[in-house]
């Protein structure tokens, strides 16, 4: 079970941007990660890939401070709210939740909350 510290210390990390290290420290080698109904990624390494993929597709990301997070027992809820400029200069903003199950002090899997809308490319 986390401690509130511990979480807090995962979301500094995740809002000064160090989203790599953010998944390499706080999460379990076997950890898993799903975008709303989508199939989960799984592994850390799969997980570390996947960002840094996301990251270089972007021009930019930035997350808003957290304003809102829940910890009960080995459940944790956060309020992520990023901004991401895509290569074309348009900034998107997603309001997600993250639902995490931890195992001890390390996530050991996580589930996206959000509306795809607000990251789908804009209609010409």
């Amino acid at each position: 079970m986390p401690s509130r510290q511990r979480v807090q210390e995962f979301i500094s990390l995740v809002e000064r941007g160090e989203y790599v290290r953010a998944i390499e420290d706080f999460y379990h080698p076997g950890a898993s990660m799903q975008e709303n109904g989508l199939p989960p990624r799984v592994g850390r390494q799969t997980l570390v890939e996947h960002e840094r993929a996301v990251l270089a597709g972007l021009r930019g990301m930035r997350t808003r401070r957290v304003e809102a997070f829940l910890v009960d027992g080995d459940r944790v809820v956060i309020n992520w709210v990023f901004e991401m400029t895509g290569q074309d200069g348009r900034t998107r903003t997603l309001d997600e939740l993250a639902l995490q199950s931890w195992d001890g002090d390390r996530i050991a899997a996580e589930r996206f909350y959000y509306d795809p809308a607000q990251i789908r490319p804009p209609r010409a």
